[in-house]
């Protein structure tokens, strides 16, 4: 017997609809002969995606500790001159301010691998859910990342598309987060940058002294930046994680 819905595909031999349209919205069954595709678990590695993004939230308060510091000694430099212990407190101003700039840079790399890595797992995972739900192929999941101009947009674009998939309710939950954690990678990538290239070119004390303001916001942005890319993977990981738990209405391979 045909499916009542859309009397193209042969009913289910114990119902009245084809398991395409029987599948609930979001959560589509994949078609006749398709390739069988597999759900995998995104909690272990969204935890972790999350955790090592509070650790680098947490180098960057350090590393606005180090540059308050190293503001207040070079204002100590222009005030009172270089005295012995100016001297000493700007030879540990530098240590912390280079310690800092190292540790951000270790775990911006560590955290966009890993970050990417939890992407193509949720992409993945959205594939089962919405198997006709995305708007950019797979690999954008990566060279989205990379490719001049295409960076600015498609990234979040991929995002969206594997938010909606995974929303649990009968319609997408809002982007608001999503926007919110875009605006900040952003800005911290285009604003943070030129406020940094600020401070490298300082060359006397009073210039090094006025550009660390600069460097206070670039690091501020940073951690805001971090503190909403863990917000956005701990809630798409739990939506994923309640949407597989729900199953879907008819048998399908997960």
């Amino acid at each position: 017997m045909l499916c009542t819905r859309c009397h193209h595909v042969e009913a289910a031999p114990d119902g009245v609809l084809c398991a395409q349209c029987a599948a609930p919205a979001g959560f589509q069954a994949p078609p006749a002969g398709a390739p069988k595709v597999w759900l995998r678990s995104p909690v272990g590695l969204g935890r972790a995606t999350a955790i090592l993004l509070a650790v680098a939230a947490a180098v960057d308060v350090f590393a606005l500790g180090a540059d308050l510091y190293q503001y207040d000694v070079t204002g100590d430099l222009l005030g009172r001159g270089a005295g012995a212990g100016v001297r000493d407190r700007s030879d540990l101003a530098d240590t912390l301010t280079g310690v800092a700039a190292a540790a951000q840079g270790l775990m911006l790399c560590v955290c966009a691998v890993v970050f990417v890595v939890w992407l193509w797992r949720v992409r993945r995972n959205a594939e089962v859910f919405a198997p006709d739900g995305h708007r950019k192929a797979r690999a954008w999941v990566i060279a989205g990342w990379v490719v001049p101009f295409a960076s600015l947009w498609y990234p979040r674009r991929v995002v969206v598309d594997i938010w909606d998939a995974s929303s649990t309710g009968e319609k997408p939950e809002g982007h608001g987060l999503i926007n919110l954690w875009w605006t900040l990678w952003l800005l911290s990538n285009t604003v943070g940058q030129v406020l940094y290239a600020a401070f490298d070119q300082a060359d006397t004390y009073r210039r090094i002294h006025d550009s660390l303001t600069q460097i206070l916001v670039a690091d501020g942005l940073d951690l805001v930046s971090a503190l909403a890319a863990a917000a956005v993977v701990l809630r798409l990981t739990r939506m994923q994680d309640e949407k597989a738990r729900r199953g879907p209405a008819v048998p399908v391979a997960v």
